[in-house]
């Protein structure tokens, strides 16, 4: 459980109609199973499991009802030494009533009785026939040979070891009603939602299935665990087939397909869904689920290490199905393309200025820009795009520069910098042999005067190129490549850059464009601000100096999007990138991007306009309202512990 992480097994096991003590049998061995096998440590069956849902008017005959009662105190016996929260459903007495529950137990105790709040009788199912509808109010009684057992729906069972391990139960139908219960749950503190279902096989019903408990995982910002009755049920006039499911906040993490293997096993991250809480302000929960009259039960459980099995997408920012890749394009290039095209016409500008390197976010802000034209049916022309060389472009770039230009039809124009730099250091006193910081940003700084006097001339807008990781990284020169008049690719990190531009160059029609294109994306990351080599080749690659990019975003997503701490960064990043990267790769780079994250706040406490286009952003008036004075001490001490 250590990072937040709970096994959770959905689990359907092979029973008999009626049949109570083979029943009884399999549920144990299916939640032993579950427990010692997979180390889960909540564990849900289906609805009525100890007796089968498909009993009918058997419900009315007390030999049924009796022997289900002994078998949930059997159940919960020979389950007591089993490291895990178990549901189990089971039909139970009450006041000359039968209710169709889940019986939440754990160290061999029945901790509360759950009722199931709706009864479908409609189309297939006739429930109320035997059972009466559940209420909120949670009242004790005596069950499975206790005492005060307490009975009622508004239950939260909580984990003594992680306190964001809340567990709440609802019971099939209850899940397809207008307000679930499942609802009032959460808003009382439940970050995991147990569904114990028996919902029988029809022509597309697993579908709608998957996709309702994904919603109400992404609505409630919660885990769903549900599993249904499988095909030991009767087949009189329906099939059961089984269907077992783990979702997290809208994210299907696990499943046990109908007519399956009969489980689901994933890791919830309930850390991760009390963060997402907490920054929703529409998340509306109180101080303390007595509030809402729910009756708290506490368990405790023996913290273990979890193996995560739940997959860690290692490129977060780009889709790897390759069509959802190229719609995640085509919504990007759309959000910038039409930010910029809203504030060129707002300001009545038809010229863009654009200093194009020949590398990536130069070429992507290029791209944008000739877009946008389109989109405001402007000419093509009016994109200015200016080359400047200077003491370390090389030919490879400075050539694709220029050819991309002509290639979309902008303007181009070549301002080189050297001599202007050159005059800056005499009068500066700087010597041009040092090649320092001073000798880098000078470069960085001209090449920004000149785009923002030619802007001036031109009566256009600077259109900004640094990305969303130079960002987070502070890798731009400040009032350099840091500043423009509109930033187009301020929300767009690098990885997802170089499938922006090879989407353009695989759909663009033109076979100039994309193979210059192509060659921009076979050139290494540089900012060129230091001298080629001797044959004429980059000498300045980017990730040599502050690491991979493919870490650093990894490592962005998990710090913006999820308030990971450090340690669980680097967790999650060894399983995701762990066969690229050994782990002191990892490590290394990972303490690089929290020593910059925080020392580079500045730069981006006064950045220019530009759009957010993902789940992840820096813009000091939206996303991230960071200090640029704020200490690092706390998270690079929790890495030189690891």
């Amino acid at each position: 459980m250590r990072d937040g992480f709970v096994k959770v097994a959905a689990v359907t096991p092979e029973v008999r109609v009626a049949d109570v003590r083979f029943n009884t049998d399999a549920c144990v061995e299916a939640a032993t199973r579950a427990c010692t096998e997979e180390g889960a440590v909540v564990v849900v069956l289906p609805e009525l499991a100890l007796t089968g849902y498909t009993c009918e008017d058997l419900f009315w005959q007390d030999a049924l009802l009796d022997a289900a009662e002994a078998a949930l105190a059997e159940f919960a016996e020979r389950t007591a030494d089993l490291n895990a929260l178990l549901l189990v459903g089971v039909p139970v007495r009450v006041n000359a009533k039968l209710y169709n529950c889940a019986a939440a137990v754990s160290a061999g105790t029945v901790l509360g009785v759950v009722p199931k709040r709706h009864i479908p009788t409609y189309h297939e199912f006739y429930e109320g026939r035997h059972f009466a509808p559940g209420t909120a109010d949670v009242v004790p009684i005596d069950v499975g040979g206790q005492l005060d057992v307490p009975f009622g729906a508004s239950q939260l069972f909580a984990c003594e070891e992680l306190p964001e391990l809340v567990v709440a139960a609802e019971i099939c139908e209850d899940l397809w009603v207008p307000e679930p219960p499942s609802i009032s749950h959460a808003r009382a503190g439940a970050m995991l939602v147990c569904n114990l279902s028996a919902s029988n096989a029809l022509v597309g019903k697993a579908d709608y299935r998957r996709s309702l408990v994904c919603g109400q995982s992404a609505r409630l910002v919660c885990g769903y665990v549900y599993t249904s009755a499988g095909t030991g049920e009767s087949t009189q006039d329906l099939v059961f087939s089984g269907h077992d499911l783990v979702a997290e906040n809208g994210r299907l993490l696990a499943e046990g397909k109908p007519f399956g293997e009969g489980m689901a096993v994933s890791e919830i991250d309930v850390r991760q869904l009390a963060a997402e809480r907490r920054r929703m302000s529409t998340f509306e929960t109180v101080a303390s689920p007595l509030q809402r009259d729910y009756r708290v039960s506490r368990f405790t459980l023996d913290v273990r290490p979890t193996r995560l099995t739940r997959w860690v997408d290692p490129h977060p920012f780009v889709p790897s199905d390759p069509t959802r890749r190229a719609e995640r394009c085509e919504d990007v290039f759309n959000i910038q393309a039409h930010g910029l095209a809203k504030r060129l016409a707002h300001t009545r500008s038809r010229h863009a200025v654009i200093g194009l390197s020949g590398g990536l976010d130069s070429t992507l802000a290029l791209l944008v820009a000739v877009r946008a034209f389109d989109l405001l049916e402007l000419p093509r022309a009016g994109v200015i795009a200016v080359t400047m060389p200077g003491f370390g472009t090389t030919d490879r770039t400075y050539n694709n520069a220029c050819e991309l230009a002509r290639a979309v039809g902008a303007e181009l124009r070549e301002i080189g910098i050297a001599d202007a730099v050159r005059q800056h250091f005499s009068d500066i006193g700087h010597d041009e042999s040092v090649h320092d910081v001073t000798y880098e940003n000078s470069q960085a700084r001209e090449r920004t005067q000149i785009l923002m006097d030619v802007a001036n001339q031109e009566g256009g807008l600077v259109i900004g190129t640094g990305d969303l990781s130079e960002l987070a990284l502070g890798w731009a020169t400040y009032n350099g490549d840091h500043m423009s008049m509109y930033a187009v690719n301020v929300g767009v990190p690098k990885t997802l850059v170089r499938h922006l531009v090879r989407y353009v160059a695989d759909t663009c029609g033109d076979d100039a464009e994309s193979r210059v294109l192509l060659d921009v994306l076979d050139t290494p990351v540089s900012p060129e601000l230091l001298p080629a080599t001797g044959d004429g080749t980059i000498a300045q690659r980017t990730e040599d100096l502050v690491g991979p990019y493919e870490l650093h975003d990894f490592f962005l997503y998990e710090v913006l999007r999820h308030g990971a701490s450090p340690s669980k960064v680097y967790r999650l990043a060894r399983h995701a990138l762990g066969e690229k990267y050994d782990d002191e790769t990892i490590l290394s780079w990972l303490k690089v991007f929290y020593r910059r994250f925080f020392a580079q706040q500045f730069k981006r406490s006064c950045l220019p306009d530009g759009p957010k286009v993902g789940s992840a952003a820096v813009s000091p008036r939206g996303d991230l309202r960071m200090p640029s004075d704020a200490c690092a001490a706390l998270w690079l001490d929790e890495l030189e512990g690891l």
